[in-house]
């Protein structure tokens, strides 16, 4: 990537001067000064409260907002509370590593984990979230100066407005392959039968009380469990009421008196041995990351996954939809 011109940053540089950028117009406005809330009460609680704080935040170019779900406590994922740095180098990139970096302070992370959907929420999750969010404004100032300066913040945006796509598209569950948790690829016939049922128990049952699927049982034991039926024990849990007890019975029972036919088909993944041209492009691709990521004093991985170099390496069409434009730039692969 680096020739008699210079470096990469700099020849980068160089062509940006030269060529517009369709993402030249990304900027973040800023000139908010930390300070906590203005409003009568930190915490948002009623529709007086909601109609005050948008007023107040109207006029405003920047508004921080930090949240807090509930996903290690309910079946589907509920926004229960409303409250950028690797491209610079940056390796511990949490809220408080970046906080502590910055601004030499140590926020406490006890909360974390916490249920965001009780209410009332407890003093030390509303002081927690305030937290998070009394930083946000001066850290963006901060990252993006950086980024300014390291000529990046177009990159920033390019890579923004990927996230937004991929968050936007649709996403599928295969009903087929969802029952095949990590390790079900050692159970076959009627043990993988078993599985399956006891998967869609475990998914029935997570929604009915509305709590994560592992709250009712972990993989592991399903996984044992599976085992056990297969071979004519009956696994117990003495966690387990009366009536989940027998519906985890019926369902295992159930899927032992399948007929084979019924039995799920093992789905073997045969990899084809990659053509030794791919192997050389796939080296290359490997090679040039490496180079820029250490002239620019990033994380390999962060400009472009090895998977990523293979596909490419295997289909160079593949590129614009795998990579953003500046990782096309510095892998020097073709762009649309």
């Amino acid at each position: 990537m680096t020739n008699e011109k210079g470096s990469t940053n700099a020849q980068m540089t160089k062509e940006r001067s030269e060529t517009p950028s369709r993402h030249s117009d990304f900027v973040i406005p800023s000139g908010v000064v930390i300070r906590h809330s203005s409003l009568s009460s930190g915490l948002i609680a009623t529709s007086a409260q909601l109609t005050e704080l948008l007023e107040k935040i109207e006029p405003v170019d920047r508004v921080a907002i930090d949240t807090e779900a509930d996903s290690l406590h309910c079946y589907r994922e509920k926004l229960c509370l409303l409250q950028a740095a690797r491209l610079l180098g940056i390796r511990e990139f949490s809220l408080a590593a970046l906080v502590e970096r910055f601004f030499g302070v140590k926020l406490a992370k006890g909360s974390q984990k916490a249920n965001w959907a009780r209410r009332p929420l407890p003093e030390r999750m509303v002081e927690y979230a305030m937290n998070d969010t009394h930083y946000l404004l001066p850290l963006a100032d901060r990252l993006e100066s950086q980024l300014r300066e390291q000529d990046r913040l177009d990159w920033l945006g390019q890579s923004c407005e990927r996230a937004i796509e991929q968050a936007a598209a649709e996403r599928v569950r295969d009903v087929d392959e969802a029952w095949c948790i990590r390790g079900s690829g050692a159970l076959r016939g009627r043990a993988a039968a078993v599985l399956r049922a006891l998967w869609q128990w475990r998914e029935k049952e997570a929604e009915a009380v509305d709590r994560p699927a592992f709250h009712i049982l972990q993989n592991d034991e399903l996984l044992r469990a599976a085992e056990s039926f297969a071979s004519g024990s009956v696994p117990d849990y003495r966690y387990f009421l009366p009536r989940r007890r027998r519906a985890f019975r019926d369902a295992a029972q159930s899927a032992l008196q399948l007929p084979e036919d019924e039995w799920p088909v093992s789905r073997r993944r045969f990899g084809t041995r990659p053509s030794a041209e791919v192997v050389r492009r796939s080296e290359e691709l490997r090679h040039r990351r490496d180079r820029a990521a250490r002239e620019l004093e990033l994380e390999p991985t962060f400009v472009a996954p090895r998977a990523t170099l293979e596909a490419i390496a295997a289909d160079q069409t593949r590129a614009s939809a795998l990579l953003v434009p500046w990782q096309q730039q510095l892998l020097g692969t073709p762009r649309e």
